[in-house]
């Protein structure tokens, strides 16, 4: 199975990464990912409901290895991310969807 393979860059295609990490996360977020604007709805202790709603950066795979490389490549640009679950990173701290906005444009 694909997702099962080892990922492991050349020598030269680590240091295309490294001095480009938003093309490659440009490839990734465009092929995999997708910017939606999560909406939230949350009952407060006192009854009353907040609503709120922020943009938001996704991208799974169910390779560890690609998985790796996208994390590390947001490393590299200093965009703060997590893992909203195994297969999942997402940017969705507003000063972070903001770079990686510039990092790798709009979604075509």
């Amino acid at each position: 199975m694909k997702h099962t393979r080892g990922i492991r860059l050349e020598p030269w295609q680590r240091a295309v990464v490294v001095t480009r990490p938003g093309r490659l996360l440009r490839g990734l977020f465009h092929s995999d990912g997708c910017r939606t604007t999560n909406r939230v709805r949350a009952v407060l202790a006192d009854g009353s409901v907040r609503e709120y709603s922020y943009p938001r950066w996704f991208f799974d795979n169910t390779s560890e290895g690609i998985m790796r490389l996208a994390e590390g490549a947001l490393d590299l640009l200093g965009i703060a991310h997590r893992r909203a679950r195994r297969t999942c990173p997402s940017v969705a701290r507003a000063d972070a969807v903001a770079e990686l906005d510039a990092a790798i444009g709009p979604k075509t």
